[in-house]
């Protein structure tokens, strides 16, 4: 009997051990670095809007100190409710051609107005407005009434389908501290003109600013990105804050239009960010990403376009 037990105690310590290891093993998973892009626009502006410019061509570390490393896990942003909050909005078509605002509501898991938000990067509210073709981007800042509706303030759209993002961090309720990104669609009428994707390039050029993406992104796995801004074959170092950082850079997925938010490592130091931009980036799903990267010079915005495949 005492020979028995001792072989059962060996047993279960080589299976304890194994598990162990196999623990370890799994836990020690590791990412390498990311990039590549092509394309180009910007716009100045009051709503921080990327809609492009006539320039524009058609087609690691403890991270949780960084600028905007609170919004890691917002998810694709393709549904309209998530946790019990929705967006929620009346509008399912808005005018081609002009400026427009496009109104709509936050609710909570009791169905009423969300009107609490925290500030994430200098803002309560970001919202996106990409065409299914993953043309026409703009990021602006809507203005909220004492109701809790919400007004974005859109550059003219072409015709088209569009996906409206709204990205949030509510200040009360159950989803207190949490991010979300919910998404809705609206048709611009109109004859829609398809613009193809540019095709995956690891430089770009927007408003004289040439900037070289450098990384190699694998789909579920956290990468680097690093981007560098030179002008006339010089490094640019003058780069202005936005937004709490050196650069804004948010991506789409051609296609599905599932959203992936790039977070900048940078820490803003005075007016004279650049030339190299790091970001912690993780894309959900392998294919063509559309980049736009946002960075301000001598007062004026820039948004740059950049096709980016990820393994």
């Amino acid at each position: 009997m005492a020979k028995a037990h001792r072989t059962t105690r060996h047993a279960l310590a080589a299976a304890a051990a194994t598990a162990a290891l196999a623990l370890t093993l799994t836990a020690c998973g590791s990412g390498s670095d990311s990039g590549s892009g092509s394309d180009n626009g910007s716009m100045a502006g009051m709503n921080h809007s990327g809609t492009p410019s006539s320039s524009a061509s058609a087609s690691s570390g403890d991270m949780s100190n960084m600028p905007g490393m609170n919004s890691a896990a917002t998810g694709n942003g393709l549904a309209d409710a998530k946790d019990g909050y929705r967006m929620a909005s009346s509008a399912a078509t808005l005018t081609a051609g002009k400026a427009t605002g496009y109104r709509f509501t936050v609710t909570g898991p009791d169905g009423k107005p969300v009107t609490a938000f925290a500030v994430d990067q200098t803002k309560r509210m970001h919202f996106y407005a990409i065409r299914s073709d993953l043309s026409g981007f703009q990021h602006v800042h809507p203005a909220m009434a004492p109701d809790g509706t919400w007004t974005a303030p859109l550059a003219a759209l072409q015709p088209g389908t569009w996906r409206l993002y709204a990205s949030f961090v509510p200040d009360s309720g159950s989803g207190k501290g949490k991010d979300f990104v919910l998404s809705r669609t609206v048709k611009v009428p109109g004859m829609a003109m398809t613009t193809p994707l540019a095709k995956a390039s690891g430089t770009t050029t927007v408003d004289g600013y040439t900037i070289t993406v450098k990384g190699a992104p694998m789909a579920g796995m956290a990468h680097q990105l690093t981007a560098t801004v030179t002008k006339d074959g010089k490094p640019v170092t003058d780069l202005q804050p936005y937004l709490d950082t050196y650069a804004h850079l948010t991506a789409f997925h051609q296609g599905d239009l599932a959203f992936a938010h790039l977070h900048p490592e940078s820490k803003v130091d005075g007016d004279h960010g650049g030339p190299a931009l790091t970001f912690h980036a993780e894309f959900a799903q392998s294919g063509n990403w559309r980049l736009f990267l946002q960075f301000r010079t001598a007062d004026r915005l820039h948004t740059a376009a950049l096709t980016l495949h990820v393994g």
